[in-house]
């Protein structure tokens, strides 16, 4: 039983809701607005992307140590050198010489939320990129792991090849045959574990330079392969093929080394070759009575052969952050990195430029003389390569 009469929302004629203000009307958006947000946050944070972000990794002090499971309780940690020498002198050590890695949030199982992905977007120190370019489809789990420690084995072979020869000594010894592909031209004069000692007369130090060498040669006649068996030097004739626009003999390679002692280098669960140039500041900075660092604290990263040339990396920004968080003051980039490096140095973080090992030495050198007054010094002298010359 009514009795009285009601309007459209239910409220007695007479009595009609009051019209919102402007600041009610404002409050009423700003809660929508922050209810949606909510949503979307929500949302955001619990829909995988098809992305992985990259990010600054653990530094490791080359001249410093490392844990490792204890061999008689798995359940501890010993802590040994990163860089063991045997069999000759080696020195004392002041400062830092760090390898910087890049570590990779995400995995072709569990990707990163869109929200952060978002959040990384406007992080200088982070870098989005798709997943497939980290974890290619056509390659296992198994396989990037094994394709990432020959890598981290490798360079430590090249590093230590690299440091000795720069000292003085002659450890390469050729390029070891590994094997074939099915066309090789080799194969029915080479056997896997000869080493080749030269090509046309021209000794052989580094799968590079024999691609080189191959490339002279061409593919219209043959050319003189020198490699021993064994010990025992042979001398063959192959004509190289053509595959995919590269001259080639149809075989795998590596550099083969003689090294005069033992240097050894435990880093574990770290793969890749970028830490090659770092690894040979290390070993150059045990086996030299003259404390090279200064004391000073540098970091840096690059490839490198046995020659001492520095190659590019990846990750180059994400390793300028590492660097900073690592609290060092010096930083030597591959020349091959500088378009990446400008813009991108955290601030208080000097960045030198190195395209051979020897450069990096001059770069310690000349810290070494001018300390904190480096940076000022080498722009008015201009002796050492930055990013920015």
């Amino acid at each position: 039983m009514t009795l009285f009469r009601a309007d459209e929302q239910g409220l007695p004629e007479g009595h009609q809701k009051a019209p919102q203000t402007k600041a009610q009307r404002k409050r009423t958006l700003g809660v929508t607005l922050l209810v949606g947000s909510l949503v979307l946050a929500v949302g955001l944070a619990a829909v995988p992307s098809a992305y992985v972000i990259e990010q600054p990794g653990p530094w490791f002090d080359t001249l410093g140590t490392v844990s490792v499971p204890d061999p008689e309780d798995d359940t501890k940690k010993d802590k040994i050198p990163l860089i063991t020498i045997e069999g000759t002198e080696s020195f004392p050590t002041t400062g830092e010489l760090d390898l910087l890695t890049v570590s990779v949030l995400g995995n072709p199982e569990q990707t990163p939320s869109w929200l952060e992905v978002a959040t990384a977007w406007f992080d200088p120190s982070k870098a989005v990129v798709p997943l497939e370019a980290i974890f290619p489809k056509q390659e296992s789990t198994e396989e990037r792991e094994a394709a990432n420690t020959a890598q981290m084995v490798d360079s430590q072979q090249d590093a230590i090849a690299a440091a000795l020869t720069n000292l003085g000594y002659d450890v390469v010894v050729g390029v070891e045959v590994l094997g074939f592909t099915d066309d090789s031209p080799a194969k029915s004069v080479l056997s896997i574990g000869d080493i080749i000692t030269a090509f046309n007369g021209t000794a052989v130090e580094s799968v590079p330079q024999l691609r080189e060498l191959l490339k002279a040669n061409g593919t219209s006649t043959p050319g003189t392969v020198s490699f021993t068996r064994k010990g025992v030097a042979q001398v063959a004739q192959v004509t190289p093929i053509e595959v995919d626009g590269n001259i080639v003999l149809g075989i795998g390679a590596k550099s083969k080394y003689d090294f005069p002692f033992d240097v050894s280098i435990r880093l574990d669960d770290v793969g890749g070759p970028s830490a090659g140039m770092m690894f040979a500041l290390g070993i150059i900075d045990k086996l030299t009575p003259q404390d090279i660092t200064g004391g000073n604290h540098f970091a840096g990263t690059g490839t490198i052969d046995a020659q001492g040339n520095v190659g590019p990396i990846g990750g180059i920004q994400q390793k300028l952050y590492g660097a900073k968080k690592a609290g060092a003051t010096y930083f030597l980039a591959p020349a091959g990195n500088c378009d990446e490096v400008v813009g991108h140095v955290p601030a208080g973080l000097q960045v030198y430029s190195v395209e051979t090992l020897n450069d990096a030495l001059n770069v310690l050198s000349f810290v070494e003389m001018h300390g904190e007054k480096s940076e000022a010094m080498n722009a008015k002298m201009g002796m050492l390569a930055t990013c920015q010359n």
